[in-house]
């Protein structure tokens, strides 16, 4: 599938003293290229957030959590950061006897880095509190492009505190991430923090509304392109906690 984030074919802004990269042909036409992670890599920090290039192509329904991971993982390792265990930024509510999972309980303790190597929030604390750093300039994609402001709506079924919403709610999850019809819906958060809602709430970056239902179109009606966040774990984390 075709990313939706594009990449600019002649030049890339470099996380190292500004300078900037081309990409186009040098000499007898030898390319240069270097990846996003030897990048962050070189500035002294590995990448380990990002906002998905994509979504995982059936609107809300990415497989649950496990495929949203597996989404995380696949395009970490196309940038060359796949030596790391990913998580996607998402909840889930209790159903059907299944306890439900918090988006922030599945990420590790932190810090996390952009693909720039630039600081988001350095624990749990700060990155569900004000001093965080997810704006549009910073919530990079796993390449290091920038996310259109039409795509702002980031899948998240999250609450502000990055707790998953009640058992007792509505569908807030898309069916916990297995809808990709007209019912339901999903809380989106912001990445740009922008909202034509002048309240506080309106433009988080992991609560600000729910979606119009779970299918593509009802997505992108408000701003969604089914994007969402990955967080690395720690190299030394133990694996297997959904």
């Amino acid at each position: 599938m075709t990313s939706l984030i594009q990449s600019s074919p002649r030049q890339r802004r470099s996380p190292i003293g500004g300078a900037l990269i081309a990409l186009g042909a040098l000499g007898g036409g030898m390319a240069v290229s270097l990846t996003t992670s030897a990048l962050a890599q070189t500035a002294g920090t590995a990448m380990s957030f990002f906002v998905t290039s994509r979504g995982a192509g059936d609107g809300a329904n990415l497989g649950g959590l496990a495929g949203a991971d597996r989404h995380c993982q696949s395009l970490a390792s196309a940038s060359g950061t796949g030596d790391r265990v990913w998580r996607a930024y998402l909840s889930t509510q209790t159903r059907e006897g299944v306890a439900g999972v918090g988006a922030r309980d599945r990420i590790g303790p932190g810090p996390w880095h952009n693909a720039q190597g630039v600081l988001i929030a350095r624990d749990l604390e700060d990155l569900h509190g004000s001093g965080n750093q997810i704006r549009a300039e910073t919530a990079l994609t796993e390449s290091g492009q920038r996310v259109p402001g039409r795509l702002h709506d980031i899948l998240t079924g999250t609450r502000l505190d990055g707790t998953a919403p009640s058992g007792l709610d509505p569908d807030m999850t898309c069916g916990n991430w297995t809808r990709s019809g007209g019912d339901g819906a999903a809380l989106v958060g912001h990445h740009d923090r922008v909202s034509a809602i002048r309240e506080p709430w309106a433009a988080s970056w992991n609560s600000a509304h729910l979606t119009r239902g779970c299918s593509a179109p009802a997505l992108s009606e408000l701003g969604s392109g089914g994007l969402f966040y990955c967080f690395a774990l720690p190299r030394d984390a133990a694996v297997g906690k959904p």
